[in-house]
């Protein structure tokens, strides 16, 4: 598995430029989520379009107009070069709540299918079956007309084996998973299960109960509505495995990520330069090192965080747990998050942070006197240091704006 350091996982974010494009059948007509995904602005933190060359016409809404003439009132400062000497920032001695690394006993001896176990545990298997068994006899009291007998953990098990196997062997249909007759039949599904079991189960198969389902149905358009509700017993399940089985080592990222999907749930995304550009977005926190995915959070709408500080900033301190990582650890980001809010109060929770950012980003620095400018040799460096942190612009292809707290 590749490895990459922490320089490595801040050239990924400078050569990353993600363009969205929101798809949400509910909150299509919202101004503010178009921003988010079509333009990649967050109107909490970034104050005018006209400051950023890539979205000279992007219209903002009006909250982002009105940060402008508060920004503009931010003081001048004197860039420095690379000769120059400068004041050196305050810096955060690393101390993990864990001994980095995995959490299992080296004693022990782990099979593939111990550490699957680790994520979809029997206890999460076991609610899994009487979900669907819930769901199963529901529909049979409707008049549904197949035959049903309950499913138990082992056959969940096959089943969700079932599930990878297909993920990775495609053929044109699911009904070809169980041909007999042709030269290019695949003998191993049927050695599992049948295919109209497996096709049973499928149409039953429940991660939450059925009950709950129709409450929280009924408060559809309310705040108390949860859009999670179908999915969350087993998403729980693995975000607290993620956690408790690895502990990171010190330098993190933040980053979005898709799960596919085309379905009409009022939570898929488009995401142009992702692999997958169909699907669910995730805020993911990821181990730099190898890829590790340490925590992560499905976004389901504009108020999925509440707290008025902005999506960005609120998707990276959601994921953050001074609790659970402990302190010192360096947190990497591109310009949709970099704020001077974030990493201050980042840096108040005992976290470095790292990250481009955006010249039109509030209190962010700009105008000032011996910037860079478009005849700079490809190389130069200016840079401003402060006890918070600093701040520093060179020259690439393009000017690059680069904010850090840590050591």
């Amino acid at each position: 598995m590749a490895r990459f350091s922490g320089k490595d996982a801040l050239q990924m974010i400078l050569d990353s430029e993600e363009e969205f494009t929101f798809s949400s059948e509910e909150d299509c007509n919202s101004d503010d989520e178009r921003v988010h995904f079509q333009e990649r602005i967050d109107p909490a933190e970034d104050t005018c379009s006209e400051c950023d060359n890539e979205h000279v016409q992007a219209p903002v809404p009006k909250r982002a107009k009105a940060n402008k003439q508060a920004s503009n009132r931010q003081s001048t400062l004197a860039w420095k070069t690379e000769t120059d000497v400068d004041m050196v920032p305050q810096t955060v001695r690393f101390r993990p709540a864990r001994d980095t690394g995995p959490q299992l006993s080296p004693v022990d001896s782990h099979s593939p299918m111990s550490l699957f176990k680790q994520f979809f545990s029997e206890s999460a298997v076991s609610t899994l079956c009487h979900n669907t068994n819930a769901q199963a006899a529901k529909a049979t009291a409707k008049g549904s007309k197949y035959k049903w007998t309950d499913v138990s953990i082992s056959e969940m098990y096959r089943y969700i084996g079932l599930l990878f196997y297909m993920a990775m062997v495609k053929v044109s249909s699911i009904s070809d998973y169980w041909r007999q007759s042709s030269v290019f039949s695949v003998p191993f599904p049927a050695t599992v299960m049948s295919r109209d079991r497996y096709r049973i189960i499928s149409w039953n198969v429940h991660m939450s109960h059925p009950d709950a389902d129709m409450d929280n149905d009924r408060k559809r358009g309310t705040p108390e509505h949860d859009r999670l509700c179908r999915v969350k017993p087993l998403m729980d399940t693995i975000r607290q495995a993620c956690k408790s089985i690895y502990h990171p080592k010190r330098n993190l990222a933040v980053d979005e990520r898709m799960v596919a999907c085309k379905a009409h749930t009022g939570m898929t995304q488009y995401m142009k330069a992702k692999p997958t550009r169909w699907g669910f977005k995730l805020f993911v926190l990821a181990d730099s090192s190898n890829g590790y995915t340490v925590d992560f959070s499905v976004y389901t709408g504009k108020n999925n965080f509440p707290t008025g500080h902005g999506l960005s900033y609120d998707a990276v301190t959601s994921l953050l747990d001074h609790t659970f990582l402990g302190s010192g650890y360096h947190v990497y980001m591109d310009n949709f998050y970099t704020s001077p809010k974030l990493l201050k109060d980042l840096f108040a929770m005992k976290f470095g942070a790292c990250g481009t950012y955006r010249d039109n980003r509030k209190d962010c620095p700009r105008n000032a006197a011996n910037s860079l400018s478009k005849k700079s040799a490809r190389g130069s460096i200016r840079r401003h240091c402060a006890e918070e942190g600093e701040n520093a612009r060179y020259m690439e292809d393009k000017d690059i704006s680069m904010s850090c707290t840590c050591d």
